[in-house]
């Protein structure tokens, strides 16, 4: 199922084509993924990836994607492999409490966010014990949050015209996007702050909804009604989206939880009768526990690390465990 279908469907099921609804389904399908994707651990949506650990040095960032981890490994330049134990931060605060004594690391903690001239990054990271002596490679094997199966969310837009007309001074939150001319994106929205007078006016737009079906180079205005009434002009431009095919893993592998999730939190929008939230939580619980027998229980069995989840599956009245 791809999402053009989910969208549809949706749609269908709700039997609502109301513009507010629309435009929150991109919000239901994702709180659906984000639910679904924290109570299983699919091994396909699995990564590894590599890089430097410096020295003197005890922080390691996480890759932006990052959910949880399954190894972290520092290899040394003859290529030996040394598997980091994972620790708290007080662990390590004090088992290495001078940052000064270095070593080789052994063990690492999650450890949040850090901050690099004044600007705090939005990607976890690693405190590692004791210091980094030298520099080392590291290998990250996690599981990762997968690419939104909503279609065409804008990422990345850019004012290209702050409009021939004056513009009412203000802050003005979720104003919604329309297009210049023709389009099939709908449901974005942004923050426009207006500054400054005629000839040294100054707009400045921040996204806060990437809505869903929008196209790069796709041309972007707003309504004057919804930024003090006055101006005209202003234009935008998509210069980014998130996946344009509207695929992902879980629509291609294990669509019903998706189908199910999504159509709970409709029905939760709609304010709906508590029969059909419980009909609709029912069965997308009903689809997730087949999803958690794939993921936390086949191809499980065997897992060496302690704390993976393990689950005997009965497979046409057989036991594997």
């Amino acid at each position: 199922m791809n999402y053009e279908t989910l969208y549809n469907t949706i749609q269908q099921y709700s039997q609502n084509a109301e513009s507010s609804f629309l435009a929150n389904i991109p919000t239901f399908v994702q709180e659906c993924e984000q639910r679904v994707y924290t109570a299983v651990l699919f091994p396909a949506l699995r990564k590894n990836v590599t890089g430097v650990i410096n020295a003197s040095i005890p922080y390691l960032s996480a890759p932006s994607d990052y959910l949880s981890t399954y190894s972290l490994a520092c290899v040394d330049s003859s290529g030996n492999y040394t598997y980091l134990l994972n620790k708290d931060v007080n662990f390590i605060r004090q088992a290495f409490p001078n940052p000064s004594n270095t070593g080789q690391p052994g063990y690492y903690a999650l450890f949040g966010p850090t901050v690099s001239s004044g600007t705090i990054s939005t990607n976890l990271s690693f405190l590692l014990g004791p210091t980094p002596d030298t520099a080392y490679t590291a290998e990250l094997h996690y599981f990762y949050f997968p690419v939104s199966i909503v279609q065409g969310q804008i990422t990345t837009i850019s004012v290209t015209s702050s409009g021939a007309g004056t513009y009412t001074p203000g802050l003005y939150v979720n104003v919604p996007l329309s297009y210049t001319g023709s389009g099939s994106g709908i449901g974005a929205y942004g923050d426009i702050l207006v500054t400054g007078t005629s000839g040294t006016q100054v707009i400045t737009f921040t996204l806060q909804n990437g809505g869903n079906f929008y196209n790069v180079n796709d041309a972007l205005t707003v309504a004057s009604n919804y930024i003090g009434g006055t101006g005209s002009g202003l234009t935008m431009n998509v210069t980014a989206i998130s996946n344009p095919t509207g695929t992902s893993w879980l629509g291609n592998n294990f669509d019903p939880v998706l189908l199910y999730g999504s159509l709970r939190e409709a029905i939760l929008y709609m304010k709906g009768e508590q029969d059909m939230v419980k009909y609709y939580e029912d069965k997308f619980q009903e689809a997730l526990q087949l999803a958690i027998k794939l993921g936390n229980g086949l191809e499980r069995g065997d897992a060496y690390r302690n704390g993976q989840t393990k689950l005997n599956i009965n497979l046409k009245g057989n036991v594997v465990s």
